[in-house]
């Protein structure tokens, strides 16, 4: 049977820190679904359809990962997927007490789905989308923050 787990996020834009998350999450599930929230009263960076397509572009030749945008509760999002998990990353305390709270409430409403909380590497840890996006409003390069091979421009 087929392991599946989401990775929720807006991913505005996805770094180099969400691909350290992916690569650890590849190593205990057989397939990862990056969830691209679509809140539609936030006005982001990028468009959801330039997130989804940033990040089909970094898994392109890795067939065991996939994006899709979808709106509402994430739980709901993971039990029409067919998933086990949600993953969800945490740099420091304070996303772990927040991620914390949100694995409970999770829990209440879908305790078939288990959340993993994965620690982000240390050498990507400071990497946040809003550290890139405020880099970015002062034109300065953001090529160290993403995936390599990126290219913000393109997606803009």
């Amino acid at each position: 049977m087929e392991r599946t787990a989401i990775f929720p996020g807006s991913f505005d834009p996805f770094t180099r820190g969400h691909a350290a998350l992916v690569e650890d999450a590849l190593k205990l599930f057989d397939r990862i679904i990056i969830g691209i929230g679509n809140n539609t009263a936030k006005h982001g960076l990028l468009a959801v359809e330039n997130r989804k397509r940033l990040i089909e572009d970094i898994y392109r030749d890795n067939n065991r990962v996939t994006a899709e945008i979808y709106t509402g509760l994430t739980g709901e999002f993971a039990e029409q997927k067919g998933a086990c998990a949600i993953i969800r990353g945490v740099r420091n305390t304070t996303d772990f007490e927040y991620e914390r709270t949100m694995e409970a409430t999770n829990h209440r409403i879908y305790p078939q789905l288990t959340t993993v909380m994965l620690f982000t590497p240390s050498a990507v840890a400071d990497i946040s989308s809003s550290t890139v996006r405020e880099v970015l409003s002062f034109g300065r390069s953001v090529e160290e923050f993403l995936p390599e091979g990126i290219e913000i421009d393109k997606y803009l």
